[in-house]
């Protein structure tokens, strides 16, 4: 450590095989959790989320769809309004997201962001996205874009999740559903089958080991500081 003066070399430590691949694989179904961005009647970010969530169930998943009618803007409900305590619950239990969102003026949708909004980075001491995988995916009125799932990626990012390196968008999604909303066959349909593969392979691969793998140098550091200085304060 001679050349890492800055470091604490308690604090510092070496990642290893042994450390990321010690647990047991925990026996329960991968639990994932869906969110979607529109209150159409006929909405196809809810459609495909809906087909996602079939595919899902096949590959051996426990899935939730969250519906988003009712939930308050942000910050103007407190967070025991129902729909915001749902969706938290919801976050908490989830083990890996699905986000889906129309393209609205280039962007993901109001109802969208809404969610993750009121999705916090910690509630007391638990995180309750951090080191959860994500998949995001986004439907399109016209030509194919990718604008929204970049800009959910950095949301994801900024959750501390880790997104999945596949994504879908769905271009002219109206031309993609028969008169029972069930999805036409397409190469469209086979790329959410790949992101739905991914995703459960991603979450059964970090799930059990996501504190280790989130553990942080900074934040070991902070800990030990904190704690030096309260056993070291004189008597009050």
């Amino acid at each position: 450590m001679h050349n890492l003066p800055n470091i604490n070399p308690a604090l510092l430590q070496q990642p290893d095989n042994a450390q990321v691949f010690a647990d047991k694989p925990s026996a329960h179904k991968p639990r994932i959790l869906l969110l979607y961005g529109s209150l159409r009647q006929r909405s196809f970010s809810r459609l495909v989320t809906e087909e996602a969530a079939r595919l899902l169930d096949a590959m051996g998943a426990e899935i939730c769809i969250f519906n988003p009618a009712g939930l308050p803007l942000p910050d103007s409900e407190d967070v025991s309004h129902p729909k915001v305590a749902e969706l938290r619950e919801l976050v908490e239990w989830c083990e890996g997201m699905v986000w889906c969102s129309p393209e609205r003026h280039g962007a993901m949708t109001g109802i969208m962001k809404t969610q993750i909004d009121w999705i916090p980075l910690s509630l007391g001491a638990v995180r309750p996205t951090q080191g959860k995988t994500l998949a995001v995916m986004q439907v399109c009125g016209g030509s194919q874009s990718f604008n929204t799932v970049n800009q959910m990626r950095v949301l994801g990012r900024w959750m501390r999740m880790l997104t999945i390196p596949n994504q879908s968008s769905v271009a002219k999604a109206y031309q993609e559903f028969d008169d029972s909303d069930r999805m036409k066959p397409s190469p469209y349909y086979d790329r959410i089958v790949d992101v739905m593969e991914e995703l459960v392979k991603f979450t059964l691969l970090v799930r059990d080991r996501s504190d280790y793998l989130v553990n942080r140098y900074s934040e070991r550091k902070e800990s030990a500081e904190a704690v030096a200085s309260r056993v070291n304060q004189g008597t009050i």
